[in-house]
């Protein structure tokens, strides 16, 4: 038996067939729900898998899940693994053009949608040839174009429940669509044997991993329950998929809300003892605060161990907050990216004034993009992993010539994040080097400057973008979305504030105050909305006067 992620949820499956592994909650607050055995959730991933064969695909072939967070979502990642099938997730925001682009980028073959995303499917389809099978969940809102699409509960109720697949393999793929906040989505071609180590932590994501594929069952027989893990992003998103297959590789019980609702989050967590909470940054955690101020205050999150951020970073001032309200609950600022799984967690001194600082794995090291030696401490280079690192970008050799490489008989890949390391091993993460700012000749990474604004009491949300200046070739710029019920600072507000924590090139000369910032579902930073706006009309002025042009 290899490290096939199919094989090792079936040998869990084996040992706790009557555990609750899955409970969705499909609207929070109409009591609505679905509850899923291991045995259940097996059987049920058994007869996507089935219908999917037998509907003509083959191994290899590369199916997309366009979906909202649902049972349906985790069976079918579960049943194209069985089946040897590579599950490629779509991010559902996307609008026709950019689905046309994922669609025929990552040659689906078929594709398992929402009914509520029928009409752009229909978009996208005449440009997508490849594109052969549909199967729907749900039922098409009305007026939508018809499309002969099978729907989701004819293809179970039609397949087998059983198992009965041909033999996996550890080099069996999974694709995961990422970076469509900077520009064209980009494929992450994985190994699975390789995700389970990088991803899932080698299937014990806090201890040593296990030596074994046998071993993971072993200790799920050994072990008990007790453990529930909430990733509340969409499953769309790598963190989120991954999350809950930690959870199954413990044996334990993993719950779904379809969206993101703080208030119903908040409740979840109150009946279900939830143990382990997911999300993205302060976007996500924020709203939850508000919450616990308000109309949810004295909610009971004694179950909850830790609340875990992968994507986005928790702010020093927004974890202060969540802890004052929650101060048995540990906060994990974690440090990943779909090309590398998980690198390490942020110290307890990470913040504006030291930055984001990162105990990081064995396997992870600051290199010279250049020459792919390691940096000496302090100076800054690209964070960069070995070992356990994905085969490259599906379609774009160019892209992964660029990233991935190879260096005393490893693999490595190399990140687009900006950081130094000191003499004990501590990273600290400058930023994107994609988003740096260029300044004077001065570079300025947005997270730092963001993290200072967020600490303003007046704030509530922030990003930052460089806008053309004709002086020094980039400004900062802040777009800031104010706290309800609060003044909108100023453009000297907050430069002022900034002064004591960022040097003087640091702090934005140019603010647009917005009812509302821009993020991805998850709550990633979009740049280029905020580029746009930053660069656009708004209520905001320069600190500097333009300089006059010359003649």
């Amino acid at each position: 038996m290899e490290y096939n992620l199919a094989d090792l949820f079936e040998s869990v499956v084996d040992v706790v067939p009557d555990r609750e592994a899955l409970v969705y909650v499909d609207h929070p607050g109409t009591g609505a729900e679905r509850r899923l055995t291991y045995a259940g959730l097996d059987a049920a991933a058994n007869r996507i898998a089935h219908h999917l064969l037998d509907a003509g695909l083959e191994p290899g072939e590369h199916l997309g899940l366009h979906l909202y967070n649902g049972v349906e979502y985790l069976q079918t990642v579960l049943g194209c693994l069985k089946a040897r099938i590579v599950p490629v997730n779509v991010n559902y925001r996307y609008v026709e053009e950019e689905l046309v682009h994922l669609y025929r980028d990552a040659d689906l073959a078929a594709l398992v949608f929402d009914a509520e995303f029928t009409e752009r499917v229909a978009g996208a389809l005449p440009r997508t040839e490849g594109l052969r099978h549909l199967v729907r969940v749900g039922t098409p809102p009305e007026g939508a174009p018809r499309l002969d699409a099978v729907p989701f509960a004819d293809a179970e109720a039609a397949a087998s429940s059983g198992r009965g697949f041909a033999p996996r393999s550890g080099d069996d793929q999974f694709i995961i669509y990422t970076g469509g906040t900077t520009g064209m989505p980009k494929g992450v071609m994985w190994r699975q044997e390789d995700l389970f180590f990088s991803g899932l932590g080698g299937g014990a994501p806090t201890g040593e991993p296990v030596s074994s594929p046998g071993e993971l069952a072993e200790r799920v027989a050994a072990g008990g329950d007790g453990i529930t893990f909430f990733p509340t992003p969409p499953l769309m998103h790598g963190t989120s998929t991954l999350t809950a297959f930690i959870g199954f590789n413990f044996g334990q019980r993993v719950v779904l809300h379809r969206k993101f609702v703080p208030h119903e989050v908040l409740r979840t967590i109150e009946r279900e003892k939830v143990t382990s909470v997911s999300l993205v940054g302060d976007a996500m955690l924020r709203p939850l605060i508000d919450a616990l101020s308000g109309p949810l205050k004295g909610c009971d999150l004694s179950s909850v161990f830790s609340v875990s951020s992968s994507g986005a970073i928790m702010s020093e001032t927004v974890r202060a907050q969540f802890a004052a309200l929650a101060p048995n609950v540990l906060l994990l600022n974690n440090f990943g990216s779909s090309e590398s799984g998980f690198n390490g967690t942020a110290t307890e001194d990470s913040g504006p004034d030291k930055g984001f600082r990162l105990r990081v794995n064995s396997r992870t090291a600051v290199v010279d993009p250049a020459t792919h030696e390691p940096v000496k401490p302090g100076e800054p280079g690209r964070i960069a992993q070995r070992g356990h690192v994905p085969l490259g970008y599906y379609n774009d050799p160019v892209k992964t010539a660029e990233t991935f490489f190879r260096r005393d008989g490893e693999r490595w890949v190399l990140l687009g994040d900006m950081a130094t390391v000191d003499e004990d091993g501590i990273v600290t993460v400058l930023g994107r080097g994609s988003q740096c700012i260029n300044t004077g000749g001065e570079k300025v990474y947005p997270e730092e400057v963001e993290q200072a604004l967020k600490s303003h009491p007046d704030v509530y949300d922030a990003l930052v973008a460089g806008v053309a200046d004709r002086r020094w070739g980039n400004r900062v710029a802040a777009v800031v979305q104010p706290r309800a019920g609060a003044a909108a600072p100023t453009l000297e507000d907050l430069r002022s504030h900034c002064r004591g924590r960022l040097a003087g090139y640091k702090i934005p000369r140019r603010l647009v105050i917005t009812e509302e910032i821009q993020r991805s579902p998850s709550g990633k930073a979009d740049y280029r909305w905020a580029r746009a706006v930053a660069s656009g009309p708004g209520p905001g002025r320069d600190a500097d006067p333009e300089p006059t042009p010359r003649d």
